[in-house]
């Protein structure tokens, strides 16, 4: 079995040496042995697991979940592991809903309080009668508000916050094996799907997801080069369209 310096592994790794000696400290990897100079010597082992430290940090881990996987991952059965990390991913992505839910709340009062703020100001001191102390909240709290494009539909979604994640976890369903994605010139983006995408579950998604954000325009292409999703939506919400679909190449 091939065996590495601390300094290697940091090289294969992508993680620093001083990150493994932090992560040493904690436990969450240890060396093999030590040379007779007191050098760490780590194994083939130890750098598969810092590959799946990697990973669970890239989906947003703490390092005491991530301890709790490890310590599982030791067991060498694949099963409990899965089972773990699918509930903590689930259980980020429900609380990834309702920040998005949040924000966009807040998005909505901005964008109101933006528009009343471009008004006149009174003639005087701030009174009750000023935009400055004027209630900002949307008239409306139940779908969310983003403003308007036009004459177009509002940059608006209609889904309730209790939805959300469910959604998201459709969409993240879909998308979670999209290859690469790309901009065109009129700011449509466009989704590389992978090739066994079922394609009636792709339509139900895209009618439901444009029957709650009307401003978002779809199409589903199927050519040469394989199958595709086109996005587009107003200036306005490009933001959205890149969190909910990803940024492109």
């Amino acid at each position: 079995m091939d065996t590495y310096t601390i300094g290697e592994l940091a090289d294969r790794s992508g993680f620093s040496a001083s990150a493994l000696r932090f992560y040493e400290g904690i436990g969450l990897v240890t060396p093999t042995a030590r040379t007779d100079a007191g050098y760490r010597i780590y194994d083939e082992r130890a750098l598969a697991r810092l590959a799946f430290i990697a990973r669970a940090k890239q989906l947003g881990c703490s390092l005491d979940e991530i301890g709790d996987l490890v310590t599982i991952w030791d067991s060498d059965r694949c099963g409990p592991v899965q089972r773990r990390f699918h509930d903590l991913i689930t259980s980020k992505l429900a609380d990834a809903g309702r920040q998005i839910s949040e924000l966009s709340s807040l998005s909505a009062e901005l964008h109101h309080a933006a528009a009343q703020l471009q008004g006149e100001p009174v003639d005087g001191p701030c009174s009750d009668g000023c935009a400055c102390l004027a209630d900002a909240a949307p008239a409306t709290r139940g779908p969310v508000a983003m403003g308007m494009k036009g004459d177009g539909p509002p940059i608006a979604c209609t889904l309730t916050p209790g939805d959300l994640p469910d959604r998201l976890a459709d969409w993240h369903a879909v998308l979670a094996r999209a290859g690469r994605r790309t901009l065109g010139p009129d700011g449509m983006l466009r989704v590389e799907l992978a090739d066994d995408v079922g394609l009636d579950e792709l339509t139900r998604l895209v009618v439901a997801e444009q029957g709650c954000c009307a401003f978002f325009a779809f199409a589903i292409t199927v050519d040469g080069r394989g199958v595709g999703l086109e996005v587009r939506a107003p200036d306005g919400a490009t933001d959205l369209v890149t969190s909910l679909f990803g940024q492109p190449a």
